[in-house]
């Protein structure tokens, strides 16, 4: 099994998540955070005070899945994801030990 985490632009989130649905997702995790990298930031004006914006508003999308629906997940996020500027994000994929459910007791690819 394989945890990915994927880190997007906020506005891309439901063309990620439909093409997900498409390959037969039935679940992910989404936290808003803030981040900078390449992108970096800009300078924003408010009541005439300049001021940096340094970190940006991503979404952290999170998928723990069996190793043969990777591929297709990291593409799918690639597609729905890209817009071919700086700041698109990063995709990160770590191998999971052990799944277990809470409610079942289930362990394993089952327990996905």
């Amino acid at each position: 099994m394989k945890r990915i985490d994927a880190v997007i632009r906020p506005e891309r989130l439901d063309q990620v998540k439909a093409l997900l649905g498409s390959i037969g997702i039935q679940g992910a995790s989404a936290a808003e955070i803030r981040g900078f990298g390449r992108q970096r930031g800009h300078t924003e004006v408010y009541r005439g005070t300049e001021y940096s914006v340094d970190f940006l508003p991503k979404v952290l999308l999170t998928i723990v899945a069996a190793d043969e629906q990777v591929p297709k997940i990291v593409d799918a996020i690639i597609e729905g994801g890209r817009t071919g500027k700086l700041g698109d994000g990063k995709i990160f994929v770590t191998p999971v030990d052990e799944v277990i459910r809470i409610r079942t007791g289930e362990r394993g690819e089952g327990a996905l």
